[in-house]
């Protein structure tokens, strides 16, 4: 076990954590106040430096997977140059005059916008001057790469106005995904718009929607606010959010808009209302020519399949124009502090589950129900564009929940070292079951508390044993002793008693205890048990005689005391040296009685009891009575029974 819980445990033993009782008043709870404090911090603090991002961002992935398709976006349509198109033409890159026919056509349909996610820095003959034409058109908006590099940057066509020109630079996630929107950016002399903003906004020109920045420095397009991605939104964790950013807000790959080929376009099989007064964008999705990018959606049976950049610009597009237009499509997080707050709750609910529930298929089913219903509503949530932490939180419920119920099994097994250390190791499997039940009531600071019990007591002795021991070695005394005691620790726990302590020769036993016996028949069943139990060792006891005296061993008699009354019982010494202590007068009864009269022994084991234990019997036993006796150092006469046996049916 990890030497953590042990300190733990010996340091709440030793009361080191009292000072805690000052600020959580529970000394109960305080041990799992502290594993709710240091796995919640330590949860934090790796969360703080990206630990679990990669995790957080798996879980992104999933959600917008598991979301429903809102379906195409009838305000775009997407002209593609597929593996079959660039066959046809039988040329890669295409002509500037295949290209500049293919703008041509379309603008011929009166777009709101053309949008050509294709580099067009080279001229690629023939056709250049058509192209250079068609690219004066006001509605087109070719692109510009921007890189972090000013030595990578790559020029647009020459002679457009700024205003029409767009980046098509994707900010790329470390684990090579495209999660967000960089809808511009500055370099300190002049600031960049992308490709999917000059298009939405161009839209707006025409629909007369206005927007500006913010005192902030953000978007404010109509009465919509496009807040700005932080470093630590939802679960990123100190990324780099330079620019003006945005979560993605993906629709499905396959379903972002109405899709037509570049041959299809050429040919003039494009239906004019899939383009009048829409948002065209023009771009590659053959494999071959490498601009694909990996999305939440890439993760499939198959493998990871990539996305073509201009269906990522589409949907960016698409994003803002639902944003202002439909009322949807833009994400928003929580505070730091709410987020801190929420895994720290659940890291709490994980923690109070463990220390409640003893059963580890109980808690298993509830903690598992319980990630079940963090996962729901962080999914809810997500369907209402909000981004929350999932796996911190989840981590934190079952973490701590680990740590508990291992805390609670270390804490457990000293307790039973305790017990069993006290008991004497003495105890029966329905005694054992019954403490460990009842052991948060019983235990207390290590130790048992003393309570007040009516238990049945059994004394034993043996006749004569300073005559035996006198004639014998010690080794062989001690080995022949150890072979009675054996027999009678072995009756006694079949019989569910609790051996107290070997005397020597002879041995305390109790019936009753540690949990108190409450009820009337409680309590004669163990003085029954315990009546049991002292015919059971004397009808082992001339079976081992025979073998005694088979080895040249002496045999022997016995004598058992047995008296059912009130006794107090708990923990008996110091932090030195413990034992389970039984004190009371009974005890003191059940000694006499088996001493009493020690010239009156006809058989080789003797069991005397007193009126007080035979009111319990029911009449199941054979008895005699040998009337009231005295016995030593009382002033009282007790009625003495001798036990004969079981009755017969």
């Amino acid at each position: 076990m990890p030497k953590f819980f042990k300190r733990i445990s010996h340091r709440l033993g030793e009361g080191r954590w009292k000072n805690l009782t000052y600020f959580f008043p529970y000394p109960d709870l305080q041990p799992l106040a502290i594993i709710w404090i240091v796995v919640t911090g330590a949860l934090l603090g790796v969360r703080h430096l990206g630990g679990l991002q990669p995790l957080e961002l798996n879980a992104f992935d999933l959600m917008v997977q598991l979301r429903p398709d809102p379906g195409p976006d009838r305000r775009l349509l997407i002209v593609t140059i597929t593996e079959q198109d660039i066959d046809t033409i039988e040329k890669w890159p295409i002509s500037d005059r295949t290209l500049a026919k293919a703008i041509a056509e379309i603008a011929r349909l009166e777009p709101t916008a053309i949008g050509l996610d294709m580099l067009r820095t080279t001229p690629y003959e023939p056709g250049n001057a058509e192209l250079a034409t068609q690219l004066k058109n006001p509605k087109v908006f070719p692109i510009t790469f921007i890189s972090d590099s000013e030595y990578d940057r790559v020029q647009p066509p020459p002679n457009i106005p700024d205003k029409r020109v767009g980046f098509n630079d994707l900010v790329v996630d470390p684990d090579r995904i495209v999660r967000r929107n960089l809808m511009s950016v500055s370099d300190g002399k002049k600031t960049f718009y992308s490709l999917s903003t000059r298009l939405a906004f161009a839209y707006f020109d025409r629909n007369k929607i206005n927007y500006k920045a913010t005192e902030k420095n953000e978007f404010l397009v109509d009465k919509t606010v496009f807040s700005k991605l932080q470093s630590n939104s939802g679960g990123y964790q100190n990324i780099d959010a330079q620019g003006y950013q945005i979560l993605l807000n993906y629709r499905s790959p396959k379903n972002i808009a109405e899709t037509v080929t570049l041959t299809q376009v050429l040919e003039g099989k494009v239906d004019p209302k899939w383009v009048k007064n829409k948002i065209v964008l023009i771009g590659v999705t053959a494999r071959t020519v490498k601009d694909i990018f990996f999305t939440p959606y890439s993760a499939t049976k198959n493998g990871n399949i990539p996305t073509p950049g201009v269906l990522i610009h589409a949907t960016a597009t698409s994003q803002i124009l639902s944003a202002v237009l439909d009322g949807k499509g833009l994400f928003w997080y929580w505070e730091e502090w709410q987020e801190i707050l929420w895994i720290a709750v659940w890291s709490a609910v994980g923690g109070c589950l463990a220390w409640r529930l003893e059963k580890s298929l109980n808690l298993i089913a509830i903690a598992l129900a319980a990630c079940g219903s963090l996962f729901g509503f962080t999914f809810f949530l997500f369907m209402q564009q909000g981004w929350i932490p999932l796996i911190t939180p989840a981590l934190g419920l079952l973490i701590t929940a680990g740590v508990a119920v291992t805390y609670k099994y270390e804490q457990s097994r000293q307790q039973q070292g305790i017990v069993m250390k006290l008991l004497g190791q003495q105890t029966s499997p329905a005694i054992a079951n019954a403490l460990w039940k009842e052991r948060v009531h019983l235990l207390e600071s290590g130790l048992l508390p003393g309570q007040k019990v009516t238990a049945t007591i059994i004394l034993t002795d043996l006749q004569g044993f300073s005559t035996i021991s006198e004639k014998l070695a010690p080794e062989v005394v001690m080995s022949w002793l150890n072979e009675y005691l054996s027999a009678m620790a072995q009756e006694v726990q079949a019989h569910q008693g609790v051996i107290n302590k070997f005397t020597g020769d002879g041995m305390l036993a109790v019936f009753g205890v540690p949990i108190p016996r409450t009820t009337a028949e409680e309590i004669a069943e163990d003085a029954r048990l315990a009546v049991s139990c002292a015919l059971a060792i004397s009808s082992r006891l001339p079976q081992m005689n025979q073998n005694w005296l088979d080895r040249g061993l002496p045999s022997a008699k016995m004598r058992v005391g047995i008296f059912t009354g009130p006794v107090m019982v708990g923990s008996l010494g110091g932090t030195t040296r413990l034992e389970y202590g039984v004190i009371g007068d009974s005890v003191n009864i059940a000694s006499r009685l088996e001493s009493c009269a020690k010239d009156r022994q006809e058989d080789t084991c003797r069991i005397l009891i007193a009126e007080e234990t035979l009111l319990h019997l029911a009449d199941k036993f054979d008895v005699e009575s040998w009337g009231p006796l005295p016995l030593k150092g009382r002033e009282q006469k007790v009625n003495v029974y001798r036990v004969l046996g079981m009755k017969k049916k």
